[in-house]
């Protein structure tokens, strides 16, 4: 399976048998099969077919739009899981404060021994920064054990706290002090850093939304997340272990300088990445997001299971022109 990119204006899709259309002022400039698509990401001035879309979602092809400069997310969703039973458990398992508890802890202290790895690896090479790495390192080390033996959610929370705090401490020694990139900051991002972390993540919780949909979660109830309204309280809980993947993605991006300073421009007070840079990005996002959506579709499945107490089986095909 692929994910396929759109970010060109003035292009238009639709669709013709199995095959996706590409047209530009009316004339076809490209073609590609429909079969081996999981995921369409739009970008830009782009038209899409209604027939195209219901498509898209009868075959299971989740649409993620980035409109308007800040790339603020859209979805649109393949059909929901056949089991609606699965999310009335999750509603009820979610006023389960100890049942609450034990999703979070999971998930929060995977995220951290995750992250803690990835900075002492890099400490074995980086000499100049090695005891900014290890003293983060044993930070997060400290603060994962006061997750371990929390008794509230709020506990936990703090915890975690700690720990991303110590993260992004030794995380920043890993970039040039050219890209001055000194902690996270979003809404906007200020840094090149913060800009493409910004950028990977919201891919990431799209895919977690797409993942907790297709197998038959509700997205807005989360565990470790409160209900908020317009919240996808539960992608937020699931992309929490697989933030390494952004920040290890991230890091390597600009050490082997794919995107460089002058990939990035300043507007209204926000760092953003200009359209060849996005390009670039794209091409390394798709090596590492089929790996990033089978860890999160993992993820999804062993929640099921905790939630209903049965194994979570994977949701049949989707057979074209059925309506029930």
């Amino acid at each position: 399976m692929s994910t396929l990119y759109v970010d060109r204006k003035g292009v238009s899709l639709r669709l013709d048998g199995g095959t996706l259309v590409f047209e530009e002022a009316g004339a076809r400039v490209a073609a590609i099969p429909l079969a081996p698509l999981e995921r369409v990401v739009l970008r830009g001035d782009v038209t899409i077919s209604a027939s195209l879309l219901g498509k898209l979602g009868q075959s299971g092809i989740g649409v993620l739009v980035l409109s308007g400069r800040k790339a603020e997310p859209a979805l649109f969703m393949q059909r929901p899981h056949y089991d609606a039973r699965r999310r009335i458990l999750q509603w009820q398992r979610s006023l389960d404060s100890n049942f609450r508890l034990d999703v979070a802890r999971d998930l929060l202290q995977r995220k951290v021994t995750a992250q803690r790895h990835f900075l002492l690896e890099r400490a074995q090479d980086d000499l100049m920064h090695r005891y900014e790495l290890r003293t983060a390192a044993e930070r997060m080390d400290a603060a994962c054990r006061t997750m371990a033996s929390a008794s509230t959610l709020a506990a936990l929370r703090g915890a975690e706290g700690a720990a991303a705090q110590a993260f992004f401490m030794g995380y920043q020694a890993l970039f040039a002090p050219s890209l001055h990139f000194s902690a996270r900051n979003r809404r906007p991002p200020q840094d090149p850093v913060n800009a493409v972390l910004s950028l990977g993540y919201t891919l990431l919780h799209a895919e977690a939304v797409l993942q907790a949909h297709a197998v038959g979660l509700d997205p807005f109830v989360g565990f470790l997340h409160e209900l908020d309204y317009g919240r996808e309280s539960l992608a937020s809980d699931l992309v929490e272990p697989h933030r390494c993947g952004v920040e290890r993605l991230t890091w390597r991006l600009f050490r082997e300088r794919v995107l460089t300073v002058e990939h990035f421009s300043r507007v209204q007070g926000a760092c953003l990445l200009g359209k060849a840079g996005r390009q670039h990005f794209y091409r390394s996002w798709s090596d590492v997001s089929e790996g990033l959506r089978q860890s999160l579709r993992s993820t999804c499945l062993t929640l099921v299971t905790a939630v209903t107490g049965e194994e979570a089986l994977e949701a049949p095909a989707t057979v074209e022109g059925d309506d029930g």
